[in-house]
């Protein structure tokens, strides 16, 4: 059975209180090997820290805010966010960076709790877990003064186009592809550009419990997604980009456990 590495769960949300286990189970049985747990708040770097004790030969997460939350952002919050980061189970700060399309905290503020979480990213040499929307230029010009120091950077979920992806790649970051790719209505922009993400730099996750792929049949009750289905967002991006699965998970795979520095399962 392929392996996968899911490197974007939002495990700790309530969408999945009354399962949790099970839906690990499924994914288990899925041919899911780890995953990385996706912190946003300092609330949920707590969170995702103790689910990941209970598994921690399979789960890991990151610690940070969301810029989202970036109006949060404070000398206190960045001291706590240093101190959870020392964990074993953490693999990534983040998640961090700009959102321009939803603008929940002022642009300057997101600006200034990104650039912090580089700092700290750097300071503890781990890479960082990037969100963005809307602002891909933005985010590159922040993101410039820090490359050379941080070991790695992915964009998470990445649904931009052409324009956004090209610069990205020029800084060496890593891509992370979930099941927006599988949209027909707003993600087949995506199916030529995916084949240009080179093997190394591509990740694959789903950003469970939210897009869940529609492609998928038949559609689970309340719309929730979960990690066992990232094989449909697999099967995408493996005809997308001409290969078959398993070379799709070999490399997806490989490449991260060497980002993530993950043990052999």
């Amino acid at each position: 059975m392929p392996e996968w590495i899911d490197i974007g769960v939002n495990l700790t949300d309530a969408a999945f209180d009354n399962d949790r286990e099970a839906v690990l189970e499924r994914a288990w049985q899925a041919g899911v090997s780890q995953m990385v747990l996706t912190a946003t708040s300092l609330a949920v770097s707590h969170q995702v820290q103790s689910l990941c004790s209970e598994n921690p030969d399979r789960l890991f997460c990151t610690a940070g805010v969301h810029p989202h939350q970036a109006s949060q952002w404070s000398t206190a919050l960045a001291a706590e966010i240093r101190l959870l980061a020392a964990a074993k189970c953490v693999r990534a700060i983040g998640e961090c960076g700009l959102d321009y399309n939803r603008d929940f905290s002022p642009r300057p503020m997101q600006i200034k709790a990104l650039e912090a979480q580089l700092e700290l990213a750097t300071e503890l040499q781990l890479p960082v877990f990037l969100h963005e929307r809307d602002a891909s230029a933005v985010l590159v010009d922040v993101l410039r003064d820090y490359r050379d120091r941080l070991p790695g950077a992915v964009v998470h979920c990445f649904t931009a186009d052409r324009e956004a992806l090209y610069p990205y790649l020029d800084l060496d970051l890593h891509i992370g592809i979930t099941g927006w790719i599988c949209d027909e209505r707003r993600g087949s922009h995506l199916h030529p550009l995916v084949g240009d993400i080179p093997a190394g730099r591509l990740m694959i996750e789903t950003d469970a419990p939210w897009l869940v792929p529609r492609t998928l049949r038949p559609k689970p009750k309340k719309g929730r997604n979960e990690p066992a289905f990232i094989t449909e967002v697999a099967t995408t991006l493996a005809q997308c980009r001409n290969e078959s699965i398993e070379q799709l998970s070999v490399h997806t795979s490989a490449t991260a456990r060497r980002f993530f520095q993950l043990p052999p399962v």
